[in-house]
């Protein structure tokens, strides 16, 4: 096992945080962007989950490059902007308080 099995298991992990993170926020405001940024991170979480074991199984570069492939797709998808101006601790802890789009 070399050092890149490890650089990929981050990767993956990143992958999988920015699944989440899309995922809580469109379930936070019901935003469309951020359902259908949640629903592709289902498929590039299934193509970095696939990058790991390529990279298990000795294709180290193949794995690394469908795990990077997965994270430039997810960061390629079009967003509303949610947050103004409040501080990257206030957005870390989650204490914004954000309008939801959708309120019945």
């Amino acid at each position: 096992m070399t050092y890149l099995m490890y650089v990929a298991l981050f990767g993956a992990a990143t992958t999988f945080f920015l699944w989440l993170r899309d995922t809580r926020i469109f379930f936070r405001t019901g935003l469309a962007g951020y359902r259908k940024a949640a629903y592709h991170g289902v498929a590039y979480g299934a193509l970095a989950t696939l990058g790991v074991f390529f990279t298990i199984y000795m294709l180290e570069l193949l794995g690394l490059g469908l795990i990077l492939g997965a994270l430039y797709l997810q960061g390629r998808s079009e967003r509303e902007k949610v947050w103004g101006s409040e501080g990257t601790l206030e957005r870390f802890l989650g204490s914004v308080t954000t309008n939801r789009a959708n309120k019945k």
